[in-house]
C-alpha cells in the first residue's frame, strides 16, 4: 500500500522516533502531520523535513488536552494515529509522587487512547484506519527504578490489545511498536529526573543506570529504524498486532518467558545495585 495522500497525525514530533516518523511518513507519500507543543519546534521539524526534500504540516497539541484533542482530530479526521507522545520518568516507586505517576499515566495511556478513540468515527466513515501506538520493549519487561514509566508502557499494551479486537470488524487495525535501546532525547533527561529526586536511598541505583546508559548507548538503534517500522506498520495490507524492533528488544522478548523471576531478579539487582 501506498501513502496515496492519507493523513497521518504523528506525536511528539519535534524530536527522536517522532521527528523520524513524521519526515519518512512524508517521503512515502503520506500528507503527514506531526503534533508540537510550541511554534519554535514546529519550525524545527519543517526544516527537517525541507533538508530531506519532503513537506510535513506541523499542529500545536499538548496530548493532555482533551479539548485540544478533540479539535485537532475533528480537524484532520486523520486516516491514521501514530500516538509516539512521552517521556521517560525515572524514578523509584518510592520517590514519585502521586503527581508525577498521575502526569506520565496521562501523557502516556489516557491520551493516546482518547486520541484513538477521537478518531475511531472518521476512520469508520472512511471505511478503515490505523492506530500505532509507539510502546517499548519495558511493555514487555520490567526493571527498577523506571516502574511508572514501564506501568505507561504495560498499560497501553493492554489497552491497545483490547482496542485491536474491539475495532479489527471495522477495518480498523491497531499496531504496538516495540523498540529496544533507541539514541532519543528522552535519555538525556535522565540527570534531570535523578536530581529532582535529590537526596534517597536509590542515589547508587540511579548512578548504577546512568554508568550503564552511558556505556549501551553507543550500540543503541537509531530513529530512523523505528520509523521504518512504523511506515511498514502503516503500509502493509494486514499489518502485525507487535513489531519488535532492534536486537536487543528481541533478545529480551525471547529470554524473558524462559528465565525464572527468582534468577532475573537476582541478576538486576546485581546489576543496577540494589
Amino acid at each position: 500500500m501506498s501513502g496515496d495522500k492519507r493523513t497521518v497525525l504523528t506525536t511528539g514530533a519535534n524530536s527522536g522516533i517522532g521527528l523520524a516518523t513524521v519526515v519518512h511518513l512524508a517521503g512515502l507519500g503520506f500528507h503527514s502531520v506531526g503534533s508540537v507543543r510550541s511554534e519554535s519546534k514546529g519550525a524545527d521539524v519543517a526544516k527537517a523535513a525541507a533538508s530531506s526534500g519532503t513537506s510535513v504540516d506541523t499542529i500545536l497539541l499538548d496530548v493532555t488536552d482533551a479539548e485540544r484533542c478533540a479539535a485537532v482530530i475533528e480537524e484532520l479526521r486523520p486516516w491514521a494515529v501514530v500516538n509516539n507522545a512521552g517521556y521517560s520518568g525515572i524514578g523509584a516507586i518510592e520517590d514519585t509522587t502521586d503527581e508525577e505517576a498521575r502526569r506520565q499515566l496521562e501523557t502516556m495511556v489516557v491520551a493516546p487512547m482518547r486520541l484513538a478513540r477521537l478518531a475511531l468515527p472518521h476512520m469508520r466513515e472512511s471505511g478503515g484506519g490505523r492506530v500505532v501506538n509507539v510502546s517499548s520493549i519495558y511493555g514487555l519487561t520490567t526493571t527498577p527504578l523506571s516502574g511508572w514509566y514501564q506501568a505507561c508502557k504495560h498499560a497501553l499494551e493492554a489497552a491497545s490489545d483490547a482496542l485491536r479486537l474491539e475495532v479489527v470488524r471495522d477495518r480498523v487495525r491497531v499496531v504496538l511498536i516495540e523498540p529496544g535501546g533507541v539514541k532519543t532525547g528522552i535519555w538525556e533527561e535522565l540527570d534531570r529526573d535523578v536530581a529532582r529526586h535529590g537526596r534517597s536511598d536509590y542515589e547508587v541505583g540511579y548512578e548504577r543506570a546512568r554508568t550503564l546508559l552511558t556505556m549501551f548507548s553507543g550500540v543503541m538503534g537509531q530513529p530512523a529504524g523505528v520509523a521504518r517500522t512504523i511506515g511498514k506498520a502503516l503500509t502493509a495490507r494486514s499489518p502485525r498486532a507487535r513489531y519488535l524492533v532492534g536486537p536487543d528488544a528481541r533478545a529480551i522478548a525471547l529470554a524473558q518467558p524462559l528465565i525464572p523471576t527468582g534468577i532475573r531478579d537476582r541478576i538486576t539487582r546485581m546489576v543496577v545495585g540494589l
